[in-house]
Order: structure tokens, then sequence, then C-alpha cells
């Protein structure tokens, strides 16, 4: 057990894996990337997560969820930085979701531009060819 986290409950990577729903490889991979923090380790090497660590996985789940990219997710880890305050990452993030935004808003344009296409080719379609509208 590492000394300094002896008061804390540590959770396996497998448990965590579990109560998250995803994988192990994803979670290692999320650290290689610098998206969570390295995990400590047991004696045998496991890798061993806290409550806070869990919680910090539970947002990125839902950032990648809204759409945020590894890139996206490692900026805001930077933001976040070594003091790890909350509120030093919160203007990135805002950019970030202003951006994810603009880009859902093009694709819903484009969208409902090419249903307004489909939907007045259709109506050529059956009025050319005497179809009853269904």
């Amino acid at each position: 057990m590492v000394p300094e986290l002896e008061n804390e409950q540590l959770i396996t990577i497998g448990e965590v894996a579990r109560m998250l729903d995803v994988t192990t490889r994803t979670l290692r991979y999320w650290e290689e990337m610098g998206v969570i923090e390295a995990s400590h380790r047991s004696e045998g090497g496991n890798r061993l997560y806290t409550p806070y660590m869990v919680r910090r996985m539970r947002f990125i789940l839902k950032l990648k969820e809204l759409g945020l990219t590894i890139k996206e997710m490692q900026d805001l880890g930077t933001a976040y930085g070594d003091a790890k305050k909350t509120e030093n990452m919160i203007p990135r993030l805002v950019e970030i979701l202003d951006s994810h935004i603009n880009k859902v808003d093009e694709k819903m344009a484009k969208l409902a531009s090419l249903r307004k296409e489909i939907v007045d080719y259709r109506f050529r379609m059956v009025e050319k060819f005497n179809l009853s509208r269904k």
C-alpha cells in the first residue's frame, strides 16, 4: 500500500472499469495520454485509484459523451494544472463547449436543409408520376 494513502480507500483498475462500464485498456490509455493522472500502484504493480480519481473519470466520460476529443481533454488537464483548481479549467471548458455547440448548430442547419430538399424532391416525384401521397 502507498504510505501517504493508507487512510484513503483505493480501488483496483478492474473495479473502476466495472463501475464506469469501460475497459481497463481505456483507463490505461487515458493515463498514457495524460487525461488522468498516473495511478497509484500496489506492491504487485496493480493500478489503484482513489475515489477522487474515479469522480474525475466520471467527468471525463461525461465530456466524452458531449463529444470532446482526447486532445481537448488533454487541454483541460493542462488548464487544471498542478494546482488542481477547477476554476482554472472552466474558462477553457466553456470555450470548447461553445465550439461544439457551433458545430452541432452547423450540422443541424445542414440536416434541415437536406430534409427540405428530400421533401421537395419527393413532392415533385409524387406530382410527376401521379402517385398517391402516403
